[in-house]
């Protein structure tokens, strides 16, 4: 089995401390020398010093660590995250020690400082007497590194100095570990521990912003949105699902101008019904692969969306055979439903399915029409979780209004290459996930026609797909086997007409898929 990059790392730096130790043949402080600032005493940004990491090489491998810390605390940075492991982010102590240097001479100056972060693979209790010394507010310890003894001994160490632990977790166990070094000390865990959940996986590197979603509520109240935020509109979406930090490396050191957007973004957020339906959405994905996996099932079924409900039977059958969103459309189309038919099936639903309900979404082409505002209605007043904002890019004047703070999600219709362009957009306007459906000019959805292979493999790799557009029970075998989507959106391949639902056909759909 190779050795994935976690381990690579951790292994190299065990290696360094045999050969040069603790310190890594770097001069430091014999006591601190500096004030002490709490670390994330308030929400906001923690900004990262670091010249480059194993996915992206150099990032920015001349940065001046003083010049980029002053950039940071004039943005109101809460914390400067500064990288001290050498190998893969070329850090070091001394870029610790002169950042919070910097940072006793602001205090001295009455200009706004930033608490110090130590940001490596600590390993050691010693190594948090190291960065204390060298002038570290709080320490980064990894859960998935650290046995519950050592990670417990470690934050001991650290609330000893009067310092903060930021105790990384990402995976099921690491949880348990986090409740475990919480117990362990007691009152105290609640000045001493922040918890921090990484968008990346530190052993494969690939990000997720929906993981940070996923696992929300099992955090403490103060806690971290780490990895993936690369521009002001991931701060707000980060600040939306409720986190009290975000931590920002790659964008703000390639581009330190960026720091003051991201800071004000953030801070001037709040949780919100948005990020209500992107942690209700991503603990059910989630939730749903692990019940898979546990009974040897495909853990990577694809999440199905049944789309165009005009009849309460195909609705509640739809529930019935494992649906996880059901979408109602409120457009003039031959599939537009009506307000009381969505608030009555709602209420049955809800009634029948106590538990595991499937989210309910209203499907709208324009927001200001007056069916796209009985949708909007509709979602603020609860009744449909939220709202697909179809071939509709909720980020410009028209429609910005009707989006600010509502649950929704966005879907693009593509069929040429220039069609992504209009995708990466909303990426970069801090979409977590986007719908992809087939264009067909002239007609919105439902069309029965499929996204052409070539173009999904050229532009949609390497992302979470949601795919749409001529999914069925004959063909949706092969999708899933050769795209792997994270959700299918199934409308027209499972009726007699349009919002008649064929139950034979949408029976056959989900035995399919479970056949995978």
């Amino acid at each position: 089995m190779s050795e994935d990059i976690l381990s690579k790392i951790v292994r190299m730096r065990r290696e360094d401390i045999e050969r040069l130790g603790l310190n890594f043949d770097i001069e430091i402080p014999e006591v601190r020398r500096v004030g002490h600032t709490e670390f994330l005493g308030n929400a906001g940004a923690i900004l990262e010093v670091k010249r480059a990491s194993p996915s992206k090489g150099d990032i920015a491998p001349n940065l001046n660590p003083v010049e980029l810390a002053t950039t940071y605390a004039e943005a109101h940075a809460q914390a400067v995250s500064v990288l001290t492991e050498m190998n893969f982010f070329k850090g070091s102590l001394r870029d610790l020690i002169a950042v919070a240097d910097l940072m006793e001479r602001r205090r001295q100056q009455g200009l706004h400082t930033c608490a110090v972060l130590r940001k490596d693979f600590l390993l050691f209790e010693d190594e948090i007497d190291i960065a204390y010394r060298c002038g570290a507010d709080a320490v980064l310890l990894i859960a998935r590194i650290l046995d519950d003894a050592q990670l417990v001994r470690m934050a001991e160490r650290a609330q000893k100095f009067g310092i903060q632990a930021f105790v990384e977790v990402r995976e099921e166990d690491d949880f348990r570990k986090l409740s475990v070094v919480t117990a362990a000390l007691g009152d105290a865990a609640a000045k001493t521990i922040v918890a921090g959940v990484n968008s990346r996986d530190l052993a494969t590197f690939h990000t997720d912003p929906l993981i940070p979603a996923s696992v929300r509520s099992k955090l403490p109240a103060k806690a971290v949105f780490e990895s993936g935020i690369l521009s002001a509109a991931d701060a707000t979406y980060a600040r939306n699902l409720g986190f009290t930090g975000i931590l920002v490396g790659e964008a703000v050191a390639k581009n330190p101008p960026l720091a003051k957007d991201v800071v004000s973004a953030f801070e001037s957020g709040c949780e919100n019904a948005r990020g209500q339906f992107w942690k209700k959405f991503a603990e059910r994905k989630f939730a749903h692969n692990e019940t898979r996996a546990a009974s040897s099932q495909n853990a990577h079924r694809p999440l199905v969306k049944i789309c165009g409900i005009t009849r309460k039977e195909d609705g509640l059958l739809a529930a019935e055979l494992g649906a996880d969103m059901l979408g109602f459309v409120f457009s003039t189309t031959k599939r537009l439903t009506t307000e009381e038919f969505v608030t009555s099936f709602s209420t049955k639903l809800r009634a029948v399915r106590k538990d595991g309900s499937p989210l309910l979404v209203g499907v709208i082409t324009d927001p200001n029409s007056v069916e796209g505002k009985t949708a909007i209605k509709l979602t603020q007043e609860g009744i449909l979780d939220a709202v697909q904002f179809h071939g509709v890019d909720p980020h410009n004047s028209d429609a910005a209004a009707s989006c600010n703070a509502l649950p929704y999600y966005c879907a693009a219709r593509v069929g040429a290459p220039e069609d992504f362009d209009y995708v990466a957009g909303l990426r970069k306007n801090g979409e977590p996930r986007i719908l992809l459906d087939a264009k067909v000019e002239g007609i919105p959805g439902g069309t029965g026609k499929t996204i052409p292979e070539s173009l999904l493999r050229e532009k949609a790799s390497g992302t979470p797909l949601w795919l749409a557009g001529g999914v069925n029970p004959e063909n949706v075998a092969t999708i899933c086997e050769k795209f792997h989507p994270e959700l299918i959106d199934v409308s027209s391949g499972i009726e007699d007409a349009p919002g008649i639902k064929n139950h034979d056909k949408m029976k056959a759909l989900f035995a399919a898929i479970a056949a995978k």
